[in-house]
This record gives C-alpha cells, structure tokens and sequence, in this order.
C-alpha cells in the first residue's frame, strides 16, 4: 500500500529517468509504501498541481519550464535557490512547501567523486540555468572568476547579481575564440547537444584539467570524447543526474540515500 509519494513534474517528462532512480532507492532502503511518479506539468499549471496536492506527498523533483515559477509556488524557498534564482526541488513538511536547488550542490558531488575538488580558473559554456549551478560550484571549488561563453551579452548580464553574490568576477566570451577555454582547470558545458562541437575541434585540452559536460544522451558527446583523448578528466550529465536526485532522495524520506543501487539502476538504464 502506497502511503508516501513523490513525482518529477515538468513538460517533456515522460523520458525522465529521475522515477527510474528514486524507485530504485526506495527499494534498497526497504521503503515498500513509497512510490514516485512522472506528471507532466506546464508553468501555469504547476501552482494549481501543487495546491491540489495531499499530506501524503513528501515532495516534487522540477524539471523545465517549471525552474523559475517554483519560487513563487513555495511557502519557503533555500538560501541556494534565491541565490540562483531557480529550484528544482519541492518538499513538504508539515503543510509548508520549501523551495531548493540540489543542482548545484549535486554538481559539486559529482566533481568530488570524480576527483575534483579545487579549480581556480573556470569556463562554463552556455548562460541558461544550468550556468547559474556553475557559478556555484565554481565558488565551492575556490575560483574567484568565471569566463562564460556565450554567444548574447544579455544572457550573461543575467547570471552577474549571483555572480557578485557569490564573490565571482563574471567575464563573458564569444564563441568566435574558444581557444582560451584551454587555460581553464575546470570546463562546464552547458549548451545543447552538437553546440559544443566547435571547442571540441579548436580547443587543445590539457591533460591537468576537467571537462564536466551536463549532457548524457547520445555518450559521449562529441565534446566529452576529444577531451578524453586528450587525457583530461571527463564527467558526464549522468554524475549531476544521480547526485542530485540523492539530495532529493534525503530531503523527501529522512533516510540515507543507498547511492549504489540508485547508482546502478541508472547505469543499467543508459546501457
């Protein structure tokens, strides 16, 4: 009998893999009466779902266009999510919905766990919300810069209140030169599938550094594998996936989050 439930929200949503992952944690923890869901939910629709929501819920995972508008659904919103502007968590304790951002943390996980735990210098390529996660995780691995590649001034004009929040000097880059990417310790690709294409043919990719690209379907992307052969150290969109569905996992059940199983099930699931 199910008694907790939790979803991933967002529109598409029936490719998630996040109901995959939490399901999979559920079992392993012996949580036999939990159960997580996938809803497909447009912005305007997202406070009329959550208000029709009942005690059993524990929590909603977010995923676009839903990022900005949760901020408003909420009755309390994390110091992160304010700071990034964006939540991809919903959770519910005591009929209050707090809003968070375990993006961000969870890229910080996923670095550490490959093995990267400093960076001074840092490039993200691309300016939309996944960059604002960066910023962060720059600012925990120690940098005091970020050069953001992007190709509208605008976009990047978007992310310098966080950028100055979190002690960051924000400098842009066209895509015209990606050359200097190459100096950086950390490189955090953003951008869509086959729009990173032109810093993986021009870039010569130190063997000291880590490429850390946000997608992971189709594997490796194009990106990922030149700075393989160059014998960076390359992460991928899984690591962030899992890392930051076990932040979510923690804050919806109180329990220990059993990383192995959610970590092989999410394996398997990706071939």
């Amino acid at each position: 009998m199910v008694r907790h439930r939790a979803a991933v929200l967002g529109s598409p949503v029936q490719h998630s893999l996040s109901p995959l992952i939490h399901n999979a944690g559920y079992a392993a923890a012996g949580l036999a009466d939990w159960r997580y869901e996938a809803h497909r939910v447009e912005a305007d629709q997202l406070a009329t779902f959550v208000a029709g929501l009942g005690p059993e819920w524990a929590g909603l995972s977010l995923t676009m266009p839903l990022k900005q508008v949760a901020l408003r659904v909420a009755d309390e919103v994390s110091d992160t999510a304010r700071l990034l502007g964006a939540a991809n968590t919903l959770v519910l304790s005591g009929g209050t919905w707090r809003a968070d951002n375990t993006d961000a943390p969870g890229l910080v996980d996923a670095l550490a766990r490959a093995g990267t735990a400093a960076a001074e210098r840092v490039a993200i390529l691309g300016a939309g919300g996944t960059a604002r996660a960066g910023l962060y995780a720059a600012a925990k691995l120690g940098a005091t810069g970020v050069t953001v590649y992007a190709r509208r001034s605008a976009a990047v004009a978007e992310l310098r209140a966080a950028a100055e929040q979190l002690g960051l000097e924000l400098r842009h880059a066209g895509f015209a030169d990606p050359e200097p990417a190459a100096r950086a310790d950390l490189v955090l690709s953003t951008l869509p599938a086959g729009a990173a294409d032109a810093f993986a043919a021009t870039v010569r990719w130190r063997s000291d550094a880590t490429v850390f690209d946000v997608l992971y379907s189709p594997w490796p992307t194009v990106l990922a594998a030149a700075a393989g052969v160059a014998g960076a150290r390359v992460v991928g969109g899984l690591e962030l996936l899992l890392a930051q569905a076990v932040r979510q996992f923690e804050q919806f059940t109180g329990v220990a989050a059993p990383t192995g199983a959610m970590r092989a099930a999410l394996s398997s699931a990706a071939g």
